[in-house]
């Protein structure tokens, strides 16, 4: 007998990557509603792993990139799934790297200390 492990609208159904994009939106809107009249226009993106060797500056691994406004181009808000999945245990520890990740990327480009945000 072939056919599905779990029937569609059953948990086990939804797809990790649309459940870390999910939190990245909602770590992305936290934060927009604490300090959303500061936020210039943004655009979110996740990508599964970075593009390139970390900068000097960036330590060994980096979680998320935030890559300024330039010309016409918008500032664009970059979290890294893998890196970030293969920091935590369970799923609460996901999300509070994701958040934190939002969190301090955003603060770097406002020009504020992620400590003063929380």
């Amino acid at each position: 007998m072939r056919g599905p492990l779990a029937w569609p609208k059953v948990p086990a159904m939804v797809d990790r990557r649309r459940l870390f994009d999910e939190a990245v939106l909602d770590a992305v809107t936290l934060f927009e509603q604490r300090w959303g009249s500061q936020l210039p226009d943004l655009e979110v993106a996740v990508e599964d792993v970075p593009p390139a060797d970390p900068a000097p500056w960036e330590g060994s691994v980096v979680l998320g990139r935030l890559f300024p406004t330039q010309g016409s181009h918008r500032a664009r808000l970059v979290v890294y799934r893998r890196p970030v999945e293969s920091r935590a245990g369970d799923r609460t520890e996901v999300l509070a790297v994701i958040t934190g990740v939002v969190f301090e990327q955003l603060a770097s480009m406002l020009g504020l200390d992620p400590e003063d945000l929380s």
